[in-house]
């Protein structure tokens, strides 16, 4: 799956005066990004893990959209692992994982 929707080309906005070198992805496979975000936002409320995650970002002072992002990342990560490891997403099972690290 990769870093599909997420291309590495980005383009500068040279007209915005408040968001001096703030970056924004112009390429890639846009119907994929926004399931990606439709789907970090989800799991950022719904989902314990993403929601944990997404929460220490949001303490830690870092800008909500990025944080998303992140989100976004995560998601594509732990789908690469549970398809490298052929395993079916369990919350119970993960949850035990996470909190018996803690």
């Amino acid at each position: 799956m990769g870093q599909r929707g997420r291309h590495a080309r980005i383009s500068r906005r040279a007209r915005t005066v408040a968001r001096v070198n703030q970056a924004h992805i112009t390429q890639g496979q846009a119907k994929l990004r926004a399931v990606l975000y439709m789907a970090a936002l989800v799991a950022s409320r719904c989902n314990l893990i993403i929601a944990a995650f997404y929460q220490r970002l949001l303490d830690a002072g870092k800008v909500k959209k990025v944080d998303l992002v992140a989100c976004m990342r995560k998601l594509i990560t732990i789908l690469n692992a549970m398809m490298r490891t052929m395993i079916v997403w369990k919350p119970e099972t993960i949850l035990k994982r996470v909190f018996a690290e803690a």
